[in-house]
């Protein structure tokens, strides 16, 4: 392998923050062959569903449908797409079957996550998630990401977490990123304490997740130890809607200063009175490192 250049091999900006991600891309596309362009892969790939300046993301996800049926906020698939893309989402999760649907031809580019897994709520067990696409599937589909769901002390964890495991394989043979939401969740679990959420979030981390999606456990404090013991970056969920637009902002406050690196909460924005604007307004605070108080009064404008 020949010796690396940087004079010749790539070009220099004067933003230094700029300057190391294009030499590491030069870097990694110079030099990397057979497995090793799976990593470029996930590098070029990820930064299509990140903002690139702040390093953090706002993803909405959109694939209740599966669980829940067409509920309020996913029934014009395109209309919400559109919308939180306008507010400026980073990515949306879909279904495989909701992709040619839910692709517009117009508007803001926003990233694209097929989710593999699902089960639906009048299942005999909703916590039993099973594999309903695939990598290649995705691929074929344009995805930028991949997602995957697992609860963690369900009655089938050993299914899940080996489902999990080979799914990530597959994601680093092709350069996929792959999104892993980690819940815990079984009899007599609390979703939200903060060892089952630590442990479910290091799990994702240990079995090749790139990002892991969990839920926020109540306080800055205790995420931050959540945050800290996981070596990918976290993003919280935003679980059932909310009671008011102050708690959904307050709650991802406390997560980024925690050391989220940003959101996936689905029916807290696209089942917003303005969906355009709640996304805004919780971008704001993800890559502007705006206060719960000032994208409050961007609400009420």
């Amino acid at each position: 392998m020949s010796e690396f250049d940087p004079a010749k091999e790539m070009i220099y900006v004067t933003h230094s923050k700029m300057s190391t991600k294009i030499f590491l891309y030069c870097y990694f596309v110079t030099h990397l062959q057979g497995d090793d362009m799976g990593v470029v892969g996930k590098r070029i790939r990820i930064e299509r569903i990140v903002n690139r300046e702040s390093g953090n993301t706002v993803i909405v996800p959109m694939d209740h449908g599966l669980s829940m049926g067409p509920i309020e906020g996913i029934v014009d698939l395109p209309k919400t797409i559109n919308a939180v893309a306008e507010g400026g989402a980073n990515a949306v999760v879909v279904h495989k079957g909701i992709v040619p649907f839910g692709h517009r031809g117009y508007g803001k580019d926003v990233g694209l996550i097929v989710h593999l897994s699902g089960s639906t709520s009048l299942a005999p067990d909703p916590n039993e998630k099973v594999l309903v696409c695939d990598v290649e599937e995705a691929i074929k589909l344009g995805a930028d990401a991949v997602s995957i769901h697992i609860n963690i002390g369900s009655d089938t964890e050993a299914r899940q977490l080996e489902k999990l495991g080979k799914v990530s394989k597959v994601c680093m043979e092709w350069g996929m990123p792959l999104l892993a939401m980690m819940y815990p969740r079984g009899n007599g679990i609390n979703q939200f304490d903060e060892k089952a959420v630590a442990l479910a979030a290091r799990v994702g981390a240990e079995l090749g997740a790139d990002i892991v999606k969990t839920n926020f456990t109540g306080s800055v404090e205790s995420f931050k130890r959540v945050t800290e013991g996981c070596p990918v970056p976290v993003v919280i969920a935003g679980g059932p809607k909310m009671k008011g637009e102050m708690e959904i902002l307050k709650t991802v406050e406390m997560a980024m200063e925690a050391g989220a690196k940003g959101v996936a909460i689905g029916r807290n924005i696209f089942q917003a009175p303005d969906p355009v604007r709640m996304t805004k307004a919780i971008s704001m605070i993800v890559h502007e490192n705006a206060t719960a108080e000032q994208a409050f009064e961007f609400l009420q404008d």
